[in-house]
């Protein structure tokens, strides 16, 4: 995202998105009930009202009998302190690169491939980038989240303050969005416990900014629509300056001499790749020895795993902040479309 994300301590901090897999784990399987009523307007909503009632022309009674209706959770307070990017590598990409996440992952593109495929030519994401960004953050639509939308968002941006600032921004955003940014009334749209919506788990920000009505229907939803929701995904990429056909990340190899690796900046890369070969960090397969890369190093099951990481990779980190996120993603595409390559197709 660096705007802050949803994920407090490690991964800091989502642009637009917030990965729900990881909320599953604490979030309820059904609709999560109302905990901490709100009797009284919360702190700053009338500010918030009155900015929102200047730019779009609601009605402030309406606005504040909205927010008036959303409900203070503190399971919501509960589900952010606690973010999966704490763990390290080893733990964390069991979550989803697994047999079944890949075998449902090459299933969901089996079922969707003409409209992944016409999505990918018309925006250069591959396909199975889209698939993974899904199977990832909702494991392809089987958890798309239990929370209403607007109790997340008024939980975390007048009682969370650590990142108020970043869920109020939110909150306000969600509030000005148009109709047809919107799959129906705000009041009843539900997601994850840090607002994020739909099989791409967007926040309100990247519906205003990225989201895209691809099925024609004249309003863009990304929970009933996959036209729209792919589309959306390619967008988000394409709009962070994804390069098509160049490389996400390649694992290095180091020699006996290499020298101590540098901590992991989440900056767009600069350094030339034959920079890093240089100091002993030589790639496992050939690539342009010109193009910027960063050095990332993790902690694998056996030991350290350094892998030198490209544009794309840091353009999947805007949709996720976290390096592991990114690379489970690539990972996981890798997986499907091998997958997609040599499974004989469902009869």
């Amino acid at each position: 995202m660096t705007r802050p994300f949803h994920l407090l301590l490690s991964a800091l901090l989502l642009p637009g998105v917030i990965p729900l897999a990881l909320a599953a784990q604490t979030a309820p399987s059904t609709p999560a009930p109302a905990t901490m009523p709100t009797a009284t307007a919360s702190p700053g909503q009338a500010e918030l009202v009155s900015e929102v009632a200047a730019a779009t022309g609601k009605n402030p009674a309406a606005l504040n009998a909205l927010l008036d209706s959303a409900v203070v959770q503190q399971s919501i307070l509960d589900a952010i302190s606690r973010p999966a990017e704490k763990k390290p590598w080893s733990q964390y990409r069991p979550i989803f690169i697994n047999p079944d996440r890949i075998r449902e992952g090459i299933v969901f593109y089996r079922q969707n491939q003409a409209a992944l495929e016409q999505v990918a030519r018309q925006y250069g994401v591959p396909p199975q980038f889209i698939v993974a960004i899904i199977g990832v953050e909702t494991n392809y639509g089987a958890n798309t989240g239990n929370y209403r939308v607007l109790d997340a968002l008024v939980t975390l941006a007048f009682h969370y303050p650590p990142r108020a600032k970043f869920f109020r921004g939110e909150l306000k955003t969600l509030l000005e969005l148009p109709p047809d940014k919107l799959p129906g009334p705000i009041q009843d749209m539900y997601g994850s416990y840090a607002g994020a919506t739909g099989l791409a788990q967007f926040m309100p920000s990247s519906i205003r900014d990225f989201a895209v009505n691809e099925d024609g229907l004249g309003h863009i939803n990304l929970l009933a629509s996959l036209p729209d929701a792919f589309a959306s995904i390619a967008n988000y990429f394409h709009a962070h300056g994804w390069q098509t056909g160049q490389p996400v990340a390649v694992q290095a190899d180091p020699n006996a001499n290499a020298a101590p690796p540098p901590a992991y900046e989440n900056v767009m890369p600069r350094t030339p790749l034959e920079q890093f070969a240089a100091k002993g960090y030589a790639p496992a397969t050939q690539e342009n020895p010109s193009m910027p890369a960063n050095l990332l190093t993790l902690a694998g099951g056996d030991g350290p795993e350094y892998w030198l990481t490209f544009r794309n990779f840091y353009v999947i980190t805007r949709y996720n902040h976290s390096p592991m996120y990114a690379l489970a993603v690539m990972q996981l595409a890798d997986a499907i479309a091998r997958g997609v390559a040599t499974a004989p197709a469902a009869q």
